[in-house]
């Protein structure tokens, strides 16, 4: 199958479906590798074990 013959299926969808596609195409686009910094927030975020706090024990008043 051609580009151009994904292309032309792509103009057939229903504009409601639009949003749809888009969001399944957009998880084939490969991602840029993330930078130094990023990766130190990711293990951060990892390894963070701190507790937390139940929805229903804040007071939302």
């Amino acid at each position: 199958m051609s580009r151009e013959t994904i292309k032309n299926l792509v103009d057939m969808i229903p504009e409601k479906d639009i949003d749809t596609i888009y969001k399944v195409l957009i998880r084939f686009i490969p991602e840029d590798d993330p930078l130094p910094d990023e990766l130190e927030a990711i293990r951060e975020a990892k390894a963070d074990t701190s507790p937390t706090v139940p929805h229903n024990s804040i007071n939302w008043d």
